[in-house]
C-alpha cells in the first residue's frame, strides 16, 4: 500500500469506522471505565499498547506459523491466547510500576482480554487480508479512536454531574444518550471518505 492509502486507512479507523461509536465493539471498557479522565486516559494508553501489539503479533503467527501448516482455522484461538498474554503483561507493568492507575482500572483492565475491540481488529486484519505492517497500522488507529472516544465521553461525564438532569435520565440513561450523541457526531467524519 501506498504512503497515501496507509495515511486514509489510518484516519478511517480512528475517526470515520471508530471502533466504539461506529462499530460498537468494546462498549464494556467504553462505558465501565469513563467516569473519572484519568482512568480513560490510562484505560485507552492500555488498549493502545494491546491492540497495536496483538495486532503486530497476530499478524506475524497467523502469516508464518497458522497459513503455512493449514491451521487458519484456529486464528480465533490463537489470537485470543495472544491478546490475553499481552493483558497479563501490561497488568503486571502497571502493577509494579503505576499502582495507582491498576487500582483506578480495577476489573476492567483483564476485561482488555475479553475486549472485542482486540479481538475483533486481528480477526479483520486477516479477513481484509492486510499485511504485517498495514494490519499494525490499522491496530494502532483504532486503538488510537477508542482511546479519543473513551476519554471524550470521560469529560463530558465529569460535567454532567454538576448538571440539573431529570431524575429518569441520571445515571446511565444519560451516559448512553451522551454515547448515542457522539456516535452521531463521529458519523459527521464519514464525509471525509
Amino acid at each position: 500500500m501506498s504512503a497515501t492509502a496507509i495515511l486514509l486507512l489510518a484516519i478511517n479507523a480512528c475517526l470515520i469506522n471508530n471502533v466504539v461509536l461506529s462499530q460498537f465493539l468494546g462498549i464494556c471498557a467504553f462505558l465501565g471505565v469513563s467516569q473519572k479522565s484519568s482512568a480513560s486516559k490510562g484505560m485507552g494508553a492500555a488498549v493502545t499498547f494491546v491492540l497495536t501489539l496483538s495486532s503486530l503479533v497476530c499478524g506475524i503467527i497467523y502469516k508464518f506459523l497458522l497459513v503455512p501448516t493449514g491451521l487458519q482455522y484456529m486464528k480465533t484461538i490463537v489470537f485470543i491466547v495472544i491478546v490475553a498474554a499481552l493483558v497479563q503483561f501490561v497488568e503486571m507493568f502497571l502493577k509494579k510500576f503505576v499502582k495507582s492507575l491498576y487500582d483506578a482500572l480495577g476489573i476492567y483492565l483483564p476485561l482488555i482480554t475479553t475486549n472485542c475491540a482486540v479481538l475483533g481488529v486481528a480477526l479483520l486484519n486477516v479477513q481484509k487480508e492486510y499485511d504485517i505492517l498495514t494490519g499494525t497500522i490499522y491496530g494502532f488507529a483504532t486503538a488510537v479512536g477508542f482511546w479519543i472516544a473513551i476519554v471524550i465521553l470521560s469529560y463530558i461525564r465529569e460535567k454532567i454531574v454538576f448538571n440539573d438532569i431529570p431524575k429518569p435520565f441520571r445515571g446511565f440513561p444519560i451516559v448512553m444518550i451522551t454515547a448515542a450523541l457522539m456516535s452521531i457526531a463521529f458519523f459527521g467524519f464519514s464525509a471525509l471518505k
